[in-house]
């Protein structure tokens, strides 16, 4: 059996895989009204998922919800004021393109790094290195 045949047996026999499109998902906001507070219940397993930090990634909300907000004990976000589903999930989103993919080949293979006082984000897959804009 020759290479070419030795190919197209292996191709044959490998199982189809089901892709979303995107190895790297970030879980919708769970979010609900508690008095003058939205409570983001699954803050936590968002920041993990992101790969920041927890404060970082709340003070990126406050600035784009125009609010106050912290951490409780739970590790849920307590944000003061009313803010829709939607609209959390637009923040995150906002906070993924900016400090999480890579603005060149787009993967989530990145950290924050400081340089001369600049925050750059630093791609390990590619090597890139961009700013933040922050």
């Amino acid at each position: 059996m020759d290479y070419d045949d030795q190919l197209d047996k292996a191709l044959a026999e490998s199982p189809d895989i089901e892709s979303s499109g995107s190895r790297f998902e970030v879980p919708d906001p769970n979010v609900r009204p508690e008095g003058n507070v939205t409570v983001f219940e699954n803050f936590q397993p968002v920041v993990d998922r992101l790969g920041r930090d927890e404060a970082h990634v709340l003070k990126f909300l406050q600035t784009e919800l125009g609010t106050s907000g912290h951490i409780d004990e739970s590790g849920r976000a307590r944000l003061t004021g009313d803010f829709r589903e939607d609209r959390v999930a637009r923040a995150v989103e906002e906070y993924t393109d900016a400090f999480v993919l890579c603005l060149e080949c787009g993967l989530p293979d990145t950290r924050l790094v400081d340089e001369r006082g600049t925050m750059m984000l630093k791609c390990d897959a590619c090597g890139a290195l961009s700013s933040t804009g922050q």
